[in-house]
């Protein structure tokens, strides 16, 4: 349930409707808006709860049901879109950002080298990942905590600030210690106890897509990070798994309007993980653009043919450089900039 105060309502009308829906038993989550203030009712049953509870109580324009299952990540308790902020980027206004770097941090020599690339070409985070959830047991994990130092030493190096994917739960200070962004992987999306730390950790988060969940569902997963006071989430579309095998997953491009329809979170697209191969990326980039994401999250490697994870689908400094010329003309045929 969402109660939208009137413009210039004082704090001690906000105070009342909050101190209603605790008595009865509900949490609360405040919109802090610059003339208004929106309150969302969470918890229990508020189905049967009359909006009548809140109509009468001073200053309240409105009060609205949420019918959807996600309520905090929906545009009736945000209508404008929110901005995330990562050391003066900007994440979900005017400038499309480019997060870019290897999918995995093998060696100092490895990552300095494309972190420099990426920024020369026009990247402002570097991506990079210090632990590596893969399908096999077998396949390379990571470097882990050395993976992270080499992180930590690359932003102070160039002054790009980093993004790179926590796992587990008990591990989100750690990771939070040397990354500015918290990435939740996509096999991690409905770890709800991983959600909940990363919500504690009040860090941006980008939170990908679940190969095989619904909109529905990622915004609900979404949820979990916003409850618990964290509101700098970053939605990434990343593919999703279809009858298709031409790709590694299937862009879903339609997502990108229909989040910006139901959600007030910013929108970026991964197209590395949704082509599987290189030369597939930039047209998956720049249609992405188009559609109306805020960002892009694109794997680049010094030597693809040398990489220890997804290879195929990394592009090399030359050609992300190229890649990245082009998305400035889409960009600006679309009132953006990169």
């Amino acid at each position: 349930m969402i109660v939208e105060m009137k413009t210039g309502a004082g704090k001690e009308a906000v105070d009342t409707v909050v101190e209603r829906a605790r008595s009865l038993g509900f949490d609360v989550q405040l919109n802090l808006g610059t003339d208004k203030t929106v309150v969302a009712i969470l918890g229990g049953n508020t189905g049967q709860l009359s909006t009548d509870v809140f109509a009468v109580l001073p200053e309240v324009e409105s009060v609205t049901r949420i019918m959807k299952p996600y309520k905090l990540a929906s545009r009736e308790f945000r209508e404008r879109d929110s901005i995330v902020s990562i050391d003066g980027v900007e994440v979900g206004g005017k400038r499309v950002v480019v997060m870019a770097g290897p999918c995995a941090v093998e060696s100092e020599e490895q990552l300095m080298e494309a972190a420099k690339a990426v920024k020369k070409a026009g990247a402002s985070i570097l991506r990079g990942g210090a632990f590596k959830p893969r399908t096999s047991p077998f396949s390379f994990q990571g470097l882990e905590e050395a993976g992270l130092e080499l992180l930590a030493k690359a932003r102070e190096k160039l002054g790009l600030p980093v993004v790179t994917e926590v796992v587990d739960p008990h591990e989100v200070d750690l990771v939070a210690g040397s990354a500015d962004i918290l990435q939740v992987g996509s096999r991690n999306m409905q770890n709800y106890a991983l959600l909940t730390e990363v919500g504690k950790s009040h860090r941006p988060t980008v939170l990908k897509r679940g190969f095989s969940c619904t909109i529905t569902e990622w915004l609900t997963a979404a949820d979990y990070v916003l409850a618990e006071g964290n509101d700098k989430v970053i939605l990434c579309e990343r593919g999703i798994r279809t009858f298709e095998d031409s790709t590694r997953f299937s862009l879903d491009i339609s997502a990108i309007p229909v989040l910006k329809r139901s959600s007030h979170l910013p929108v970026i697209v991964d197209p590395s993980h949704a082509a599987g191969h290189y030369a597939l990326v930039p047209a998956i980039a720049r249609a992405a653009i188009a559609a109306g994401a805020d960002g892009l999250l694109i794997e680049v490697h010094p030597n693809p043919e040398e990489a220890l994870v997804d290879g195929l689908q990394s592009l090399t400094p030359t050609h992300f450089t190229s890649l990245m010329d082009e998305l400035r003309v889409v960009a600006s045929s679309v009132g953006r900039y990169i």
